[in-house]
């Protein structure tokens, strides 16, 4: 189910926007014959896994059932530190991928390994039932359904096991696994009429269900998870961006850090109750006279509806989502330095074209001089490093606006 919602302009700053389909569907997020075909598919246990060796295995603190682990710090991670009187913002560019599982498709080992050839480290939205077995679904008790339901279904075992091995390769090269809660269900009778008691209970399932992977697999031959998941989780992204008002809240009570359920423009983040709000953003689509939000569902929404379409236009289709991207960088990048943030999912839709898209953007974004590709994480280390009143000036600069008097002179301290 899509909901369709206008995103509202700000000044003069952006043009009028689409109806934008805010959502996620298909696939991992609602499926069609293709990738119903491709579930049928056995891919080969961890393909392109590429797992690092654990060299603090035998020091890891086994968690519960051995289901996760903690084996220290995460390799790789930097302090954030705050900027110097009159220095230029970086700019941040966050990938991030709802859902997350490993379905036979080999795009979640696709993406990894891009990011550790860019310097990209990203956000791994897990599907707690994808660690799930669907044999165990009845453990499920999602608000308002029945024990087991899901509109995303479930994994088969040899599926859920690769999930394990690509989420413990994915941390270990610094990317960060977050939540994309568990049965995706849209619409108002969906996750937009949940209270906060029932999101709280989302999110405490969502954590059991990669706490416990082994218990509900019995699987004991996989390595844990390499974290602990109540420090790793620090944030998510709900179903369709549905349900944001009362998700803050049962969000914060479980000491998240940052929410990206919302959409809005490519402006300085701010807080809502406690936590960094940092929805997805409006972005150009070249040649039309609207802005959509920066994810492949949205474009394809735009483009063929809610399913692949004409393979005739795939190839158009594809460039017309990295042209809005590279426009949308090169606006902050110019311009207000605002964090871009886009958000993907690991399908094939309209031929693949839009994952080609991501990875051309990865591959000219992620090299270039004063450009960070951060995970979530990464970005909210760095704002909660800086001066609020540094953060609150960034603020005040509307989409691509460009500081007067340049940045040396804007944030002279």
């Amino acid at each position: 189910m899509v909901t369709h919602r206008r995103l509202v302009a700000s000044g003069a700053a952006v043009a009028a926007l689409a109806l934008a389909a805010v959502g996620c569907g298909g696939g991992q997020d609602g499926k069609d014959a293709a990738d119903a075909a491709r579930q049928g598919q056995d891919a080969p246990g961890g393909q392109g896994a590429g797992k690092k060796p654990d060299t603090a295995r035998a020091q890891a603190r086994l968690i519960g059932d051995g289901s996760t682990a903690d084996t220290g710090p995460q390799p790789g991670a930097a302090e954030a530190e705050p900027l110097a009187p009159g220095e230029e913002p970086p700019q941040f560019v966050v990938f991030s991928w709802d859902g997350a599982g490993e379905d036979g498709s080999g795009l979640f080992a696709r993406f990894r390994e891009l990011g550790e050839k860019y310097d990209a480290d990203m956000t791994f939205f897990l599907s707690g039932v994808y660690l799930l077995p669907e044999g165990e679904r009845a453990r499920y008790q999602p608000p308002g359904r029945s024990p087991g339901a899901s509109d995303i279904g479930y994994l088969n075992d040899q599926h859920v096991a690769d999930t394990v091995e690509q989420v413990a390769a994915a941390w270990h090269e610094g990317n960060e696994i977050g939540t994309h809660f568990n049965g995706h269900f849209c619409g108002p009778e969906g996750v937009a009429s949940w209270s906060a008691d029932d999101w709280s209970s989302e999110i405490e399932q969502a954590k059991w269900m990669v706490q416990n992977w082994r218990t509900t697999t019995g699987r004991t031959d996989l390595d844990p998870l390499p974290f602990d998941y109540t420090e790793e989780l620090i944030g998510g992204r709900a179903p369709c961006l549905e349900g944001q008002e009362n998700l803050l809240t049962a969000a914060a009570d479980a000491g998240f850090r940052y929410d990206s359920s919302g959409n809005g423009l490519q402006v300085w983040p701010e807080r809502r109750e406690g936590l960094w709000d940092v929805p997805l953003q409006a972005v150009p689509v070249p040649g039309r006279s609207f802005e959509t939000l920066a994810m492949d569902y949205n474009f394809m929404f735009n483009q063929s509806g809610a399913q692949s379409g004409d393979p005739s236009r795939h190839a158009a289709w594809g460039e017309e989502m990295r042209g809005g991207l590279m426009a949308a960088f090169d606006r902050a990048y110019e311009g207000n330095r605002a964090p871009l943030i886009i958000g993907n999912h690991f399908e094939n839709w309209n031929g693949g074209v839009y994952m080609d898209a991501i990875e051309s953007v990865i591959k000219d974004v992620c090299p270039r001089e004063g450009v960070h590709c951060v995970s979530f994480r990464g970005l909210v280390d760095w704002l909660d490093a800086q001066d609020p009143a540094v953060l609150e000036k960034l603020r005040t600069l509307g989409v691509g606006e460009r500081p007067t008097g340049g940045w040396r002179t804007f944030l002279a301290g």
